[in-house]
């Protein structure tokens, strides 16, 4: 440990004196809170301090509530160690999705004080992938930490999918192809009222807890085995046909044997 320790202030101090600019990342520091009084590596108490530090969860072991105490180390101990302000820091928080944590966790890191979240699209990366990023930004949009026209999130979602060739199942969240899909109904009577209304902001929010036009999506009304009449009208009406009363029973019937929603 003391070799480690010796070997990364040298580096460090090295491109610090010669204007490079550093990012200290540590590896999976939660595997070393137990050793941290025992001389682990705290960039604040060297000569040098990097003005950038990235806390990993390398192994995507970490709950929100530990990066939540992860982060509390940096302000409690490593700042106060260097000398400087908390703003004169920037902390990063790098997150994986090994037990299926990484939105949650990037989440908590924005609560605790990270200055920069990272993820990727899809949440592509080794093991189970990094956190994702696009859910990262949706959810930090509908906290309303972020302003941004996320409009373009989805072209971006689905060119990752193609170059990458990384699925995207039909239920992924906000960009699957089913997520603003509904064919139950009660849920798709409700959303089609107030989409007959005009009342488009309601319809995003009736029955889904991410309003659809914040992506350059919309709502999608199924045909399936638990869908009401009002279903198939509205199906026939947005999708040019000429609706009759034989031809709705009809589609009724055939619709309540089906075993699963579908149009397709």
């Amino acid at each position: 440990m003391e070799r480690i320790i010796s070997t990364a202030e040298k580096a460090v101090s090295f491109a610090i004196d010669n204007d490079i600019p550093v990012m200290f990342v540590t590896e999976d520091p939660h595997a070393q809170q137990a050793r941290r009084d025992q001389g682990s590596p705290t960039p604040g108490r060297w000569s040098s301090a990097p003005t950038e530090n990235c806390v990993c969860d390398t192994c995507g072991h970490v709950t929100p509530n530990g990066v939540r105490k992860l982060l509390s180390f940096i302000p409690e101990e490593v700042i106060p160690d260097a000398g400087v302000k908390r703003r004169d820091i920037e902390v990063n928080w790098h997150g994986h999705q090994d037990r299926g944590l990484g939105v949650a966790n990037n989440l908590a890191a924005y609560e605790a004080g990270a200055d920069v979240i990272h993820g990727t699209a899809l949440g592509v990366g080794e093991r189970g992938g990094n956190a994702p990023l696009d859910q990262t930004l949706v959810n930090l949009s509908l906290m309303g930490v972020i302003s941004n026209d996320l409009k373009a999130l989805n072209e971006y979602m689905r060119k990752a999918h193609e170059y990458v060739e990384v699925a995207l199942p039909r239920n992924y969240p906000v960009f699957g192809e089913d997520a603003f899909e509904t064919g139950t109904g009660v849920h798709a009577s409700a959303v089609v009222k107030t989409m007959k209304k005009g009342d488009h902001w309601l319809a995003d929010r009736v029955y889904s807890g991410v309003p659809a036009a914040d992506y350059g999506l919309q709502q999608v009304i199924r045909i399936g085995h638990m869908s009401g009449r009002s279903n198939i009208i509205w199906w026939l009406q947005q999708n040019g046909y000429e609706v009759s009363e034989e031809l709705v029973s009809h589609m009724f019937e055939v619709a309540k044997g089906q075993r699963r929603a579908d149009d397709r």
